[in-house]
């Protein structure tokens, strides 16, 4: 395992470069906040009570998505970006040849850019929105643990979407598509277009089940302390995900591999 803590601590290190950048998205993060809070008030204004949430919920709802988009990846990240185009230009057999799992190795180096985005970058702009708002924090240590173990579980249940994503040319010419519909379904089913909670009927349980709710949705629900069936059903639920995508990547991954080994690469 020291391997991979190196290299997480490498990506790390890396994205930590990016200051400028890191900056400018902290300070376009919150502008969209308030503009976001500006219409969140008038819907709860006109909708009192909407799913769920009172006006405090859904504008904590609003800083917390704002600091946790880049961290969790909700738009795409740059690491699997990369390994995408590693896999599009026939570098990723150099990474094949490495004495590393090749799903481990790039969780590795999501990890290092996630763990840099959400201590620099999230932080930011929720510290705004406090000092401006009356946002909703947790009350005792247990919550606040499982609002770290959520989110994590939210970074990783992200991370192997992106992967799955990322190796689908191993079989199509041009993953681009594949990366705008992933794109879509990530902003819409996530809770970043509008909470889950307000989605009514069918859809709102479809949009709760998929494994895109369990990377925004669920772990801003177990802070605000709005989880319907409990803390601990919400954090089994992105486990279970969790367990079913990394065995679908370690299952892609073997195939990739046997494909290249039977093209020659």
């Amino acid at each position: 395992m020291g391997v991979y803590w190196a290299i997480g601590v490498r990506s790390f290190r890396r994205f930590s470069t990016y200051r400028i950048a890191t900056a400018s998205g902290a300070f376009t993060n919150t502008v969209f906040g308030f503009i976001l809070c500006g219409i969140y008030l008038t819907l709860w204004h006109e909708r009192p009570g909407l799913g769920g949430y009172d006006v405090s919920d859904a504008l904590t709802f609003v800083w917390l998505q704002q600091g946790l988009l880049m961290p969790i990846g909700i738009f795409g990240a740059t690491t699997t970006v990369e390994l995408g185009e590693r896999v599009r230009s026939g570098e990723i057999a150099v990474d094949l040849y490495r004495p590393t799992h090749l799903l481990l190795w790039w969780l590795s180096v999501d990890l290092g850019r996630a763990m840099f985005q959400l201590v620099v970058r999230g932080g930011a702009p929720l510290l705004v929105g406090a000092l401006v708002f009356d946002l909703k924090f947790p009350s005792n240590p247990i919550t606040w643990l499982a609002v770290a173990v959520g989110l994590v579980l939210g970074i990783l249940v992200s991370f192997t979407i992106r992967y799955l994503v990322a190796l689908s040319g191993f079989w199509i010419t041009d993953t681009r598509g594949m990366e705008q519909l992933a794109l879509v379904l990530s902003c819409f089913f996530s809770g970043t277009i509008l909470p889950l909670v307000v989605f009514p009927g069918w859809i709102g349980e479809f949009a709760r089940a998929t494994p895109w709710a369990a990377t925004l949705q669920v772990p801003i629900d177990i802070w605000l302390g709005r989880s319907p069936d409990g803390i601990g059903s919400a954090l089994l639920f992105q486990l279970g995900w969790l367990l079913v995508l990394m065995l679908a990547g370690q299952l892609t991954t073997s195939l990739a591999t046997r494909k290249v080994v039977i093209q020659g690469g």
